[in-house]
């Protein structure tokens, strides 16, 4: 997720300025119960479906709810709110017009409105109506910094400050001396432009969104040396940010990058793009999507809006309308490539790994030194059991990172994972002990090589040390607790063991490795019943088919049976 600024510290702030949380969409009330019961019916589908982030579904039942209740502020204002979020803001402005009629304390859609009326470059009509969003909630907000911009439409630079000066006093110092930064850049005035930025940049010196805008604020200022010095302290700290790479590129060529935001109306879509994110990291995911679309809306070629909006469809699982919202950054040449990724594991995610692998090597074909796309790539090839190629693949991106970086010892546990599936135990053994090296008490790297050798039947005692100290980190994991489990029943711990195991099936009920090793513990402790009957569960949820093999032969051999494990 690509940030402004600290998320943490401005939702902190953001909190503490909140009212009591008054906004529309969440502060529904039942008059709809009243209305016919296909009005209920269309509405209670709207619900459920904007529920889902269905928004274009949403709207369409919205709106056939209130065909019958048009004077219903309830219900016209769900419909306003689902074609905002759909993206389709003229439609939405004509339903704010009618809200705000039959409800003029509806601050959505003043917003709405506002926004309107700056992206159509009408600023004094934009304060006007942000001038009734005064509840004191992250509308209030949206609506001070958003007027403020109105006033750098009019060339009122003084006033837009004194302006957000009255918001400061809450604590909001840090987020508005970025927006500051943008302002005085478009005003033209550069000595403030660049001390704001650098006040910025002192506050976040790591947030990318910061460091890009400093280095452009420097460089268009031909400072290219100081701009450069930004950049290499930022990637020092192993970071990486497809802008700072765009930018870095013409700093080095000392070619003037261009200013973050060269309008008002790019400006002002900042804001909901970090309010957007504040929202989506709450939780909030149809208000964060809402303020999405009025991101892109004032600035269509808002990447970072773009992306932001995609992933909250991805993380919902919409992986079809997550690719509709990636393919419009295909022609940016910052964004091309990563979202070309995420649109390929969304493919996968959709059961169509072929076409994902296809357009993954496509990717690496035009860009060979592409890191993402590699290990996408090898990951793609390791969930498909095509070992020796995810083995290729997480080679290729140790040669281009170098593998000596603490960053890099993801590669070495995969690439780990791969080279033991495929029976390759030392060289997986090196790489789990290196991508330790790299990362000590990472709790899934602990987890696999503990796992590994108490599977293995070596290391008993050092395996039980990684393991506990995997179950300290990720104590609700349940594969990490089944891996104790699994530790204490081959030290012949077995009391120890089926208390263990039966926590980590409670963690994991429908794990067939897991149900598998209880019913191996039972077994040992002479609770056969609930021996047979975890052996059962796990060939009932092995899909695989690969525990079903020994979990049978355990179930027909039961009567000679003595311990499970000799057999397996």
């Amino acid at each position: 997720m690509f940030n402004i600024i600290r998320l943490k510290t401005f939702l902190a702030s953001l909190i503490a300025l909140m009212l009591v949380f008054t906004s529309p969409i969440y502060a529904l009330d039942n008059s709809f119960l009243a209305a016919s019961p296909s009005t209920s019916g269309s509405f209670l589908a709207g619900q459920q479906a904007f529920r889902d982030m269905r928004t274009e579904q949403a709207a369409r039942f919205f709106l056939d709810a209130s065909e019958s209740e048009w004077g219903n502020p309830a219900i016209v204002e769900q419909a306003f709110i689902a074609l905002t979020a759909d993206g389709r803001i003229e439609d939405a402005a004509a339903l704010a017009q009618h809200l705000i009629e039959i409800d003029p304390t509806n601050e959505i859609a003043r917003l709405l409105l506002g926004t309107l009326a700056i992206k159509e470059r009408r600023y004094t009509s934009a304060i006007k109506q942000l001038d009734n969003v005064k509840n004191g909630n992250f509308t209030t907000i949206t609506a001070i910094i958003l007027k403020a911009w109105a006033l750098i439409g009019e060339d009122k630079f003084t006033s837009s400050q004194i302006l957000l000066d009255e918001l400061s006093k809450a604590g909001l110092d840090n987020f508005l001396l970025f927006h500051r930064t943008l302002m005085a850049d478009v005003a033209g005035n550069k000595e403030l432009a660049l001390k704001y930025a650098m006040q910025t940049y002192e506050n976040d010196a790591y947030v990318s969104r910061v460091v890009e805008t400093y280095a452009r604020i420097l460089a268009n200022s031909s400072k290219f040396s100081q701009a450069q010095s930004i950049i290499a302290e930022y990637k020092k700290k192993n970071l990486a940010h497809p802008l700072i790479d765009e930018v870095s590129k013409k700093i080095d060529a000392k070619i003037r990058p261009g200013k973050t935001a060269s309008t008002v109306q790019e400006g002002a879509s900042e804001i909901y793009h970090g309010i957007g994110v504040a929202l989506s990291n709450e939780g909030r995911n149809e208000l964060a999507m809402l303020f999405f679309q009025l991101g892109i809306y004032l600035n269509p070629n808002a990447q970072m809006t773009i992306m932001a909006l995609a992933q909250l469809l991805e993380r919902a699982e919409l992986y079809e309308e997550a690719n509709k919202i990636y393919s419009q950054l295909n022609k940016n040449l910052a964004f091309k490539s990563s979202a070309m990724i995420n649109i390929a594991q969304n493919l996968d995610a959709m059961g169509d790994r072929d076409e994902a692998i296809r357009k993954l090597k496509n990717i690496v074909v035009i860009s060979p030194d592409n890191l993402d796309a590699i290990s996408a790539l090898g990951d793609l090839y390791r969930y498909d059991e095509k070992y020796s190629l995810a083995i290729k693949a997480y080679s290729k991106a140790l040669k281009i990172v170098g593998g000596q970086n603490p960053r890099d010892w993801r590669f070495y546990y995969v690439r780990g994972i791969s080279y033991e599936r495929s029976n390759q135990w030392p060289k997986a053994e090196a790489d789990f002990l290196m991508a330790l090296k790299l990362n000590p008490g990472h709790p899934q790297v602990l987890n696999y090589l503990g796992y590994s050798w108490v599977d293995k039947g070596m290391n008993l005692e050092p395996a039980l040390e990684l393991i506990y100290q995997a179950v300290e980190a990720s104590h609700n994991d349940g594969y990490i607790v089944d891996s104790l489990g699994w530790a204490y029943y081959k030290l012949n711990r077995i009391d120890e063991a089926v208390e263990v195991l039966e926590q980590a099936v409670d963690l994991l009920p429908n794990d067939p490795e897991i149900n598998d090793h209880l019913g191996d513990a039972y077994w040992k402790v002479g609770r056969k019943n609930e021996a047979r009957f975890q052996w059962t569960i796990a060939i009932d949820v092995d899909q695989k088919g690969d525990v079903t093999k020994r979990a049978e032969k355990k179930l027909q051999n039961v009567q000679d049976f003595q311990d499970p494990f000799k057999n397996q």
